[in-house]
């Protein structure tokens, strides 16, 4: 008969568990990236307004930026409406199909 190892669970230093990161929802997706301006478009699921913090995740992507310059159609505005794709300056580059995740 064959046996099967038992993995050892690692218990936490001092006794206490460390609370696991909830990722939560994405309130949007990169669908395109400006790498010479560092400009990424991303189209949102519900409105979001300028200067709030976003994460963006993919597979080689994680960061945290703030939302400093937004336009829509060319023009600056200061709400992303539902379902737009917008242009947002960040600060580090992004892939399409990068999710993006508000900040609290």
């Amino acid at each position: 008969m064959k046996k099967t190892a038992k993995k050892a669970i690692k218990k936490p230093v001092g006794g206490k568990t460390v609370p696991k990161i909830k990722p939560g929802k994405p309130i949007g997706v990169v669908t395109h990236f400006y790498s010479h301006i560092k400009v990424a478009i991303v189209k949102f699921k519900k409105p979001v307004k300028a200067g709030a913090r976003l994460r963006f995740e993919g597979a080689t992507t994680k960061f945290e930026d703030k939302i400093s310059s937004m336009q829509y159609d060319h023009k600056p505005i200061k709400t992303a409406p539902k379902g737009k794709e917008v242009g947002i300056k960040v600060k580090k580059k992004v892939r399409e199909g990068d999710a993006v995740f508000p900040v609290k």
